[in-house]
């Protein structure tokens, strides 16, 4: 087992092993540094994992896997903080078997997720970017008319938004439907309190896409859930429902909602997120009708960011004095 944090040496050192998306340059890693000497690399390919970790005490990382492999060639490893929420990049078992705490920020972008999934509904329903365009290249002046549209327009008041998954991000798409005067039906696996303004119902996954005008994914991927957005659900959904996911990509069988979509049985769908990142060229989504792609940016705001750089300074700190905080290997 590693040793303690009291035998580490009083200028430690981090090593952060992805920082380029955390810090594109506007959020500066000052309150991490001030906590040891500090090492960011932008990228680190996997077969560069262990030689770029094999000095530091701490070890940052938010995409690049640490697999058991790689802990068990990192004797001076104490501590990992992960900069995310999600931690599946860590074999965790491993590194608590090791005796090296892994730790997250379980809340950081709550909001700015939610508006992003909000952002792609409201794209969905109006087309802005097509519009847009459209005026650009002369359309509107040469129609003679005062108005036109290039596609169907859509009122969201009314309509059903089914969120898959009503943990804290899930709550807050919730909200923000319901300001938009939409009923919310919710899918969880462990439905807490129910909110306080109605109409919400709570109901099982395939009543949701049933039901849903839109829906929303907003769970974490687990083994359970792989491929939860199949063809046999999307079969169940109405022609002019809308599906976004801003969650993770391994939720949707790519290959199946492309289906839906060439064939009309959908009306759209936009998603942050795809089962490869980053995309790869033969993704069917990139030639799919209806299909709005953005590159993995709900979590991506400056403040966002700012927050899990506070939060991550935080987790680096609790640890070295002893009481470490967000740890997700416990026991």
């Amino acid at each position: 087992m590693n040793d303690s944090p009291n035998r580490l040496a009083s200028r430690p050192r981090i090593v952060v092993l992805d920082g380029a998306t955390l810090d594109p340059g506007d959020n500066p890693w000052d309150e991490v540094a001030a906590l040891g000497d500090l090492a960011v690399h932008d990228r680190t390919p996997e077969d560069l994992v262990v030689d770029r970790a094999a000095g530091a005490d701490i070890v940052l990382t938010n995409k690049t896997p640490l697999p058991a492999a790689a802990l068990r060639r990192l004797p001076r490893l104490r501590f990992i903080s992960v900069l995310a929420t999600g931690y599946n990049i860590v074999d965790v078992e491993a590194a608590r078997t090791i005796g090296i705490p892994v730790s997250n920020v379980p809340e950081y972008g709550t909001r700015s997720v939610a508006q992003l999934v909000f952002a792609l509904v409201l794209e969905l329903c109006h087309h802005v970017g097509l519009h847009d365009r459209a005026v650009r290249d002369g359309e509107w002046a040469a129609r003679g008319d005062f108005s036109f549209s290039k596609a169907p327009l859509v009122e969201l008041a009314g309509k059903t938004m089914a969120v898959i998954g009503y943990g804290r991000i899930g709550r807050a798409v919730g909200e923000l439907a319901h300001a938009f005067g939409m009923e919310v039906v919710a899918v969880d696996p462990a439905p807490g309190d129910a909110p306080p303004w109605q109409p919400f119902s709570w109901c099982g996954t395939d009543d949701a896409f049933r039901r849903a005008d839109v829906l929303s994914l907003n769970c974490a991927l687990t083994p359970e859930n792989a491929g939860l957005v199949d063809a046999r659900r999307l079969a169940l959904m109405k022609p002019a429902a809308f599906l976004v996911n801003a969650a993770r990509g391994g939720l949707v069988v790519e290959a199946d909602l492309a289906a839906a979509l060439a064939a009309g049985r959908l009306a759209g769908a936009a998603l942050d997120v795809v089962s490869r990142e980053p995309i790869s060229r033969d993704n069917p989504l990139l030639g799919a009708p209806s299909c709005i792609l953005t590159p993995h940016i709900a979590w991506a705001t400056r403040e966002a960011r700012a927050r899990l750089m506070r939060a991550t300074a935080a987790n680096v700190r609790a640890f070295l004095a002893g009481s470490s905080i967000n740890v997700v290997n416990a026991g």
